[in-house]
């Protein structure tokens, strides 16, 4: 599945680094080739970069009270004993997830385009099939059911409190050509199953001189960046607006299209903003946006950087006439930085009402630091760093705390199995509309990407973001 900025490199990633040192290498690594000085080296400058970026960007000059230079000649000894390129990988992973924060993180090469042809997501503390890809292994057999929890994925429990490192970990780290579920269906029975990922093998190293690698990685960055997209629906006197990215103002969801979809939003009593799945994105886009919600001056909160020059607050931005009807915001376990500091701001200012799931708890602003090795043959990787601690107008941030809404409101799995969306049926329920879940269901249909656009982050810009 697609992972969303941003998703932590924390615990998990650093005990499964810390269990490959503490056991033998098994029977399958010790059947991989052992990794020549060219490889391990660049391994080595891989966790140089990832050193160099955190010391010169963290917000936090004090790194956490840890002493950077002192692990990193640790986690170089580690490199020097990897047995192979993935535990590398892992490594240096682990290396920065020292921190414990859910904005640093590694970017390794890319090894291999897949599709799992399934999604999960977080409802309350349980992960559960949402999506499942028509005519592909997780289909075939009936294999995968949407609205089945996941007990296991691959012997990891999946819940909320490690449920952004296995994703990081399966995703991007380690990315798995199949995976083993201990599922349990929405009538109780369990069952196990594995199922196979559409593969698209890809170079790890790039070589920039044939068109055909450069120009293929290029569209794969710009198929990924351009999957998504804003919706606005009129039920009634009701305006449904469904915001999956705060995209960088200038791109896909430009001024003049937010103050469409505001413009609409006046000529009826309310607006209801889904801000589900939204996993946050551009600081001008959420500044907009919250300008287009208030008719007086409003403080996000205060960006707290590494310097005083860093250091500043964050204030919305007024463009146009703003909506001032009824408002209700609704928001998931996925709603993560900008959707979490959106939705924040209406409730300390008395806004409107939030409902839905607690969100995400990760709204630190981050920068991304492209890195590459080698001249015509190119070997592309990054760093995320996060730049600054964002603090809300009531003095709180709201990292690993999110936003809890004003009523809790969750699917079931039979809720997810029959295609219902009871919580956006209660939204409109709340303002004077009248629609039942069935039909709230089907309002915005889930649409699939084409297989050969990669669901794989590449890059993202390194302009500031949450």
């Amino acid at each position: 599945m697609p992972v969303k900025l941003p998703s932590g490199t924390q615990i998990l990633v650093a005990v499964l680094v810390c269990a490959a040192f503490a056991t033998p290498p098994s029977k399958a690594q010790q059947q991989q080739a052992a990794m020549d000085s060219g490889t391990r080296s660049e391994l080595s400058d891989m966790l140089r970069c990832a050193y160099e970026e955190v010391n010169k960007h963290y917000y936090d000059p004090k790194l956490q009270g840890i002493d950077w230079d002192a692990r990193y000649k640790q986690y170089q000894g580690r490199i020097a004993n990897a047995p192979n390129l993935g535990e590398g990988y892992r490594i240096v992973a682990a290396f920065l997830s020292g921190l414990k924060d859910s904005h640093t993180y590694f970017y390794p090469p890319d090894r291999a385009r897949y599709d799992s042809g399934y999604r999960y997501a977080l409802v309350g503390n349980d992960a559960f099939i949402t999506h499942v890809r028509p005519k592909t292994d997780a289909d075939a057999d009936a294999k995968l059911h949407i609205g089945d929890k996941i007990l296991g994925m691959n012997g990891f429990k999946v819940d909320r409190a490690d449920y952004h490192d296995v994703e990081y970990y399966f995703n991007i780290l380690s990315p798995q050509m199949s995976m083993k579920f201990d599922l349990q269906s929405p009538s109780g029975e369990r069952r196990q199953v594995v199922v196979a990922a559409t593969a698209m093998p890809t170079k790890r190293v790039v070589d920039l001189p044939k068109r055909q690698d450069y120009y293929d990685w290029m569209r794969w960055e710009q198929n990924w960046n351009g999957g998504t997209r804003s919706q606005i629906i009129v039920q009634g006197d009701v305006a449904i607006w469904e915001l999956q990215q705060f995209l960088p103002v200038g791109g896909q969801l430009e001024i003049d299209e937010i103050e469409k979809a505001i413009g609409i939003a006046r000529k009826h009593k309310a607006l209801i903003l889904d801000l589900r799945g939204n996993g946050g994105g551009d600081e001008e886009m959420l500044r907009l946006m919250v300008g287009s919600l208030f008719d007086r001056e409003i403080k996000i909160g205060d960006r707290v950087g590494r310097t005083e020059k860093d250091s500043k607050p964050l204030k919305a931005l007024r463009h146009g006439q703003p909506f001032d009807g009824k408002l209700i915001i609704l928001v998931d376990s996925e709603s993560a930085s900008c959707s979490e500091l959106l939705a924040r701001i209406v409730q300390l200012e008395h806004r409107g009402t939030v409902i839905g799931d607690n969100s995400m708890g990760a709204v630190m602003p981050a920068r991304y630091y492209p890195e590459s090795m080698g001249a015509e043959t190119k070997i592309f990787f990054g760093v995320q760093v996060t730049s600054a601690n964002l603090v809300m107008s009531d003095g709180k941030s709201l990292e690993k705390i999110g936003v809890t809404p004003d009523e809790l409101l969750l699917p079931t799995a039979a809720d997810l199995a029959a295609g219902r969306d009871p919580v956006l049926a209660h939204a409109v329920e709340l303002v004077g509309g009248n629609l039942d879940a069935e039909a709230a269901g089907k309002l915005f249909p889930y649409e699939w990407s084409p297989l050969i656009i990669v669901l794989k982050i590449v890059g993202v810009p390194s302009a500031a973001h949450y």
